[in-house]
């Protein structure tokens, strides 16, 4: 590959691109809101939001020089990341307390990068995301699952027109921002029935001796506000 052809990559992957129409913005959040609330449609969606959840516990137990083993999704859209480090510590609790965050805050970012134009350059960082958390993926389940997804960003960014990726990335990023909020409805919904007694809230309970219902009100915090700062950017509020 020469210098044009690295300077025409560039320009591709950090140029700007324009923003969709905005009746077309309310179209691919329509389309996101209704992956999200069938529940029909949610027991399948809901596994763009595992993978999403699983990494965030993955890359914090990175950052915070945990060892990461392994990371397994299961195809009741559970799943299970396992790292290794000091049982306590601000390390284990910024692990613990990633899952449940990290799609909002990720839907929060990716509004950010659309607010600016950036559409074919989230396109690759997602790529490049799903393609170093399939090194860490433990089970072929979860191997298929981040394949297929990374493949789609892939075959968008490299081969969709611009119009095609910008309704894309839209629709992916109004997806964890709406896909984000649900998660914490429904842990709090388990919880009140005596379910999921080792949820990532009572596991941040026994790290830190704060209430695990504490817990589940910052994840409600995060995701909600994420939701309407996002939208707000999306929308051009």
């Amino acid at each position: 590959m020469d210098s044009t052809d690295l300077g025409d990559l560039w320009d591709r992957v950090f140029g700007t691109q324009p923003a969709p129409a905005q009746w077309l913005v309310v179209v691919t959040a329509t389309a996101a809101l209704i992956a999200v609330v069938p529940n029909v449609l949610w027991r399948l969606s809901r596994n763009a939001i595992t993978i999403a959840h699983e990494g965030g516990h993955g890359l914090i137990a990175l950052v915070t020089g945990r060892r990461l083993q392994g990371i397994r999704l299961h195809s009741d859209t559970s799943g299970l990341t396992v790292s290794r480090g000091r049982p306590t510590g601000i390390g284990m609790i910024l692990t613990a307390a990633a899952g449940y965050t990290a799609p909002p805050l990720l839907g929060l970012g990716g509004a950010w990068l659309l607010t600016n134009g950036r559409i074919t350059l989230l396109l690759w960082v997602a790529t490049a995301l799903l393609a170093v958390m399939l090194v860490m993926i433990r089970n072929v389940y979860g191997a298929l699952s981040v394949i297929l997804t990374g493949s789609a960003f892939l075959l968008v960014s490299w081969l969709a027109s611009p119009d095609v990726q910008s309704l894309f990335a839209y629709t992916v990023v109004w997806f964890l921002l709406l896909g984000g909020v649900r998660p914490a409805f429904e842990l709090q919904s388990k919880r009140r029935h005596g379910g999921a007694p080792d949820s990532d809230a009572d596991q941040l309970s026994r790290l830190t001796d704060v209430p695990a219902a504490l817990w589940l009100f910052l994840f409600h915090a995060v995701s909600l506000c994420s939701l309407i700062g996002g939208g707000r950017w999306l929308l051009g509020l």
